[in-house]
């Protein structure tokens, strides 16, 4: 169908019942058996999940914005077998802004068509209601920038309350969702079950996993659950509560046999702990993976252990694929630009076709991200102010890295001013021809999880010049000038480029990151010798002083730039170098046992006990293998 035909004979709706924040509500019409292909468009705020005749179809609507809405395309003929067949759409309403939506007037709106012709759609005599079974209102948060965990109900499951639905005003664009959905799997099976103290659970999948929580168990009575999820064990337990964190979902049991699955919150980890109120008998506990489908590309490495940390890095990319990139699927499941500028490097090279099309649909949906200054924000789609200046630069890297892996330049066409528009908001922020960092309570000027380099969140910084803005500054003009083959950047860049050293260098022989001190970072130097702002005899000696550890060493991440300086400049001397350090780095991992890379060397214990374990911007091996020939 037409994207401009679309929804025609459709309304936006929502239950007749007030709108409220973490709501779930329910919608229920039936179709006839339909005597050809059958096709089901829908779209929502905030997501949904897809039920015919009491089998799931399909869920998860696509993170969007009112001006970029994405419906879903699907086919549901295999589900209509019954003369007069029933289905049934759960809604579930967020309304609070976070770091991976932007609040919105929430609505339902669907249209199932036979041969071009409508057969069912919403409106106002759709009847819905509000969900008696999930309970809503509860604004229990997973995180600050994931959102609210749930709590269901099989009590209280009945067929009563529904009436009529209430037509709601909602002006967006629509756009066909740019992927393929993501595909559910059986359930990963149990590797062990054992119980650690009275009626508590300590369930083992044995690896990382992403998808839906599904249980199903006897119980002698009704009574409260609770399913604490996480990705490491601290003293045999699983940590439910970290800081403001709540790794957790709640399920009120009823007499009798449970079996429920939640198909919208996606989880993350390898542990699950039930806690029951009284005795159960437990026939499976644990996730329901689901994955966006990608192939990898038939590799040789000779080393055991490069083979080993690249199949890790591998599968860490593949559980950070939701409908973008995330970062971490345990604790937050946001789209970061730096975040995913890794992840698309790496995934050029790992999968088949290079992944192109999921990566475009990155990008283009962090380039439909509006703000009043023309920087971008942190995630997307993000209701939130704050913004790391140094991430919409390396979105116009990310960029130009997709136009040269891909050989497609329409991306970057259709985003010019998008770009140009970053980029003339750093020419605003400039003081004595260099660039400053960015001040501003909203504005956290984050470079790296390193010494001197971390930012104040949330707590406005000086106008500073530094080291690291600046060189990616004038990366981000090369890659602008290179992408679109003009020079209006040009004279800019250059001038910024002979600034750098004059500034920044010292009698040292390395770079700092502030002039008159002596704060030496892997990041910076790396970036100056990226940048062209040191070369020759210069960069030989600045590279001598990283791989001496004469500066503070950047983080599993950055590396991704220290390791490409090195190879800029003597990739023959800095080899074993680069291999030894990684090689020593990811083997930790390995031998902990994870089955992926970690966003920091410090493991669960970084950030407070919050690091994650399964992180996609560390998979930068997969990049540095292809580069240095080990993966052939």
């Amino acid at each position: 169908m037409n994207t401009n035909e679309i929804f025609q004979k459709s309304s936006w709706i929502y239950a007749d019942c007030t709108e409220s924040d973490d709501q779930y509500t329910e919608y229920i019409a039936t179709i006839n058996k339909p005597t050809d292909e059958a096709t089901l468009y829908l779209s929502c705020d905030t997501d949904y999940t897809v039920f015919i005749n009491g089998s799931y179809v399909a869920s998860n609507q696509y993170g969007d914005f009112e001006h970029y809405k994405i419906y879903d395309t699907i086919n549901v003929t295999p589900f209509l077998r019954e003369p007069v067949n029933e289905m049934k759409i759960l809604l579930y309403y967020c309304g609070v802004n976070t770091q991976r939506y932007r609040r919105a007037q929430a609505g339902l709106i669907y249209e199932i068509t036979e041969n071009g012709k409508t057969i069912a759609s919403s409106g106002k005599n759709t009847l819905s209601r509000l969900s008696p079974t999930y309970i809503s209102g509860r604004k229990v948060f997973v995180s600050t920038q994931l959102g609210f965990t749930f709590a269901y109900d099989s009590t209280k499951e009945n067929e009563d309350g529904y009436r009529k639905s209430k037509i709601v005003e909602k002006t967006v664009n629509f756009f066909p969702r740019p992927i393929e959905k993501q595909k559910v799997l059986p359930p990963k099976a149990m590797k062990s079950v054992k119980m650690i103290a009275e009626n508590t659970y300590l369930i083992d999948l044995g690896e990382e996993t992403v998808g839906f929580c599904k249980l199903h168990l006897y119980s002698n009575t009704a009574q409260k659950l609770k399913i604490a999820y996480g990705e490491s064990l601290d003293n045999g337990r699983v940590r439910e509560k970290i800081h403001n964190r709540n790794f957790s979902v709640e399920y009120i049991a009823k007499e009798g046999e449970n079996d429920f699955c939640d198909y919208m919150l996606r989880l993350s980890a390898r542990y699950l702990e039930l806690r029951a109120e009284s005795p159960i008998e437990i026939k499976y506990i644990g996730i329901v993976p689901q994955i966006f489908e990608t192939k990898t590309v038939e590799k040789i490495i000779d080393n055991k252990l490069d083979r080993d940390i690249y199949d890790i890095c591998v599968n860490t990319l593949k559980l950070c694929m939701m409908e973008h990139y995330v970062d971490t699927p345990w604790r937050e499941q946001c789209l970061y630009a730096f975040d995913s500028r890794n992840q698309m490097l790496c995934g050029y090279l790992a999968f088949e076709n290079g992944n192109r099309d999921y990566a475009r649909a990155n990008l283009k949906l962090i380039g439909e991200d509006k703000r009043d200054d023309g920087l971008l924000s942190i995630c997307y789609p993000c209701g939130t102010e704050l913004a790391i200046p140094s991430f919409s630069l390396y979105y116009i890297l990310a960029m130009s890295e997709y136009a040269r892996y891909t050989g497609d330049g329409t991306l970057v066409n259709e985003y010019k001013e998008k770009m140009e528009s970053v980029l003339d908001e750093f020419l605003k922020n400039t003081k004595n021809g260099l660039v400053a960092k960015f001040s501003g309570n909203e504005m956290w000027n984050f470079y790296d999880w390193s010494e001197h380099l971390e930012g104040s969140l949330h707590k406005s910084e000086a106008a500073e010049c530094d080291l690291v803005i600046n060189c990616l500054f004038v990366m981000a003009l090369d890659a602008f000038a290179e992408m679109c083959g003009n020079d209006k950047y040009k004279n800019t860049a250059d001038e910024i480029r002979r600034r750098i050293p004059e500034t920044f260098a010292d009698d040292s022989g390395m770079l700092t990151l502030h002039k008159g001190k002596r704060e030496y970072t892997a990041l910076g130097n790396s970036l100056a010798v990226l940048c062209g702002a040191v070369g020759g005899e210069h960069a030989k000696a600045v590279c001598d002083h990283i791989v001496k550890g004469n500066t503070t060493p950047s983080s599993l991440s950055m590396n991704v730039w220290k390791y490409d300086a090195l190879m800029k400049t003597d990739e023959e001397k800095y080899r074993e170098y680069i291999l030894t350090e990684i090689r020593n780095s990811y083997k930790i991992m390995l031998e902990s046992g994870s089955t992926t890379v970690w966003e920091t060397l410090d493991g669960s214990k970084a950030f407070g006990n919050a690091g994650s374990l399964c992180h996609g911007w560390s998979a930068v091996p997969i990049y540095v293998y292809h580069r240095l020939g080990i993966v052939r």
